[in-house]
């Protein structure tokens, strides 16, 4: 599928500001500093995993979304995307306010979104914009409702396909309606909306963001239980007393070395715009490669494309990601890659290139830190498989028990 990379002209109320990164380092908002306290990696438009809305796009429609907040603050604003639309991207209305339930607001929390001071949007192709500052208090671990008022189709809608949350539709501006009723219709992706910014609270700003496939984005882990390992890492840095922002930056297929329709761009291509570009990240953590090793050993159409991928490019990958978070200033922490036994990716030569790897990122010694994730879900009678207790059950995801192992996995005094 074509990646549409135009030009922005200013044809609407407003000039949207091409990037080809989130728009995320947006300036501070008064009362703080602006970090980014929600965030989500940006796709093309394409049939998923499972039913969505991003081909069809929308007009006279509302979509409102939830997201969780890792962190807190008094002030709000929001980052759309169009970076993969073929037209421009109009938002008739947009409000922000603290979830309640469902698709239902707090009434009193319900806030109205501004750009550039304009009640209305446009947003070119290519392009990200991200809004003006609404007073809303958040808490840590808290949920915000974005809802947007699409009057005019959009086209095919640039999203991220596995979101783990539902997302509600509704007909005609309901933009300003806290009530749930009209959003009869729901899906399991983001749509345009990749990062919600925050200033103004307690937390501290050095963010950490989690970068990967498929077991990142939370493959296997409960829809609306926001029980994905970056959240339950951000659950246990809460607990502990030293709260931070936990990005999850996953895509689910995702590659380190191939570009694909299905599952985004490479990891090596969109590592600056998806992490670098967030406001205060001080730490990042590497998992991937599993999808380079098993699409090769498996001829499925969604597979592709599939080339045969040595260990050293793997490694040389890698390498790649570290020297450039190094020269960030930020600390990497490398994941070793989850036991896949009885999964259609295992054969004798992907378990012999994923042992391989493992052992490279265990004792390598080019991370700063190494997370044990394999060591933490494994099967004790036989490492190269799961845990049966952490499986959800096509046994390379784990399900919310084994995230939240995986989480226990990362030494927090180390990151």
């Amino acid at each position: 599928m074509h990646v549409w990379k135009k030009m922005m002209t200013a044809t609407a109320a407003i000039t949207a500001t091409i990037a080809t990164a989130a728009c995320t380092g947006a300036p501070a908002a008064p009362g703080g500093e602006t970090s980014t306290a929600w965030s989500v990696p940006m796709q093309q438009p394409s049939t998923g995993f499972e039913p969505n809305w991003s081909l069809d796009g929308f007009a006279d429609q509302t979509l409102r979304q939830v997201v969780r907040v890792t962190t807190g603050g008094d002030t709000a604003r929001i980052t759309l995307s169009n970076r993969f639309g073929r037209n421009d991207l109009r938002i008739a209305a947009a409000t922000v306010g603290r979830t309640e339930s469902g698709a239902r607001v707090q009434p009193d929390s319900l806030r109205p979104l501004r750009f550039q001071g304009s009640d209305t949007a446009t947003i070119a192709p290519g392009a990200d914009l991200t809004s003006d500052p609404a007073e809303l208090r958040l808490a840590p671990s808290e949920s915000a409702t974005i809802t947007l008022y699409l009057a005019e189709p959009t086209g095919p809608a640039t999203f991220h396909a596995q979101g783990y949350a539902t997302s509600y539709r509704a007909a005609g501006n309901q933009a300003g309606v806290a009530d749930s009723a009209a959003f009869t219709d729901t899906t399991h992706s983001w749509y345009f909306l990749s990062s919600v910014q925050l200033s103004g609270g307690s937390a501290p700003a050095d963010s950490i963001v989690a970068f990967g496939d498929s077991i990142t984005d939370g493959f296997g882990s409960d829809n609306d239980g926001n029980n994905r390992y970056p959240d339950a890492l951000a659950d246990r840095l809460a607990a502990a007393g030293t709260p931070r922002a936990v990005l999850n930056a996953g895509i689910g297929g995702n590659t380190l070395l191939s570009d694909s329709p299905w599952y985004g761009e490479s990891a090596v291509r969109r590592f600056d715009r998806d992490v670098l570009a967030h406001n205060g990240v001080s730490t990042v953590v590497l998992l991937g490669g599993l999808n380079d090793i098993g699409f090769s050993e498996v001829d499925l159409p969604t597979y592709k494309p599939n080339p045969v991928v040595s260990v050293q490019q793997l490694i040389d990958a890698y390498r790649d990601l570290i020297a450039r978070a190094h020269r960030a200033g930020l600390k990497v922490v490398g994941g070793t890659l989850l036991p896949m036994k009885g999964a259609e990716y295992y054969t004798p030569t992907s378990a012999a290139k994923l042992r391989a790897l493992n052992e490279w990122i265990r004792t390598g010694g080019e991370f700063d830190v190494v997370a044990d994730f394999a060591a933490a879900v494994a099967d004790p009678a036989d490492p190269d498989r799961l845990n049966p207790a952490f499986d959800s059950g096509d046994h390379k995801h784990p399900n919310a028990a084994g995230y939240r192992a995986m989480a226990a996995a990362v030494d927090l005094n180390a990151i």
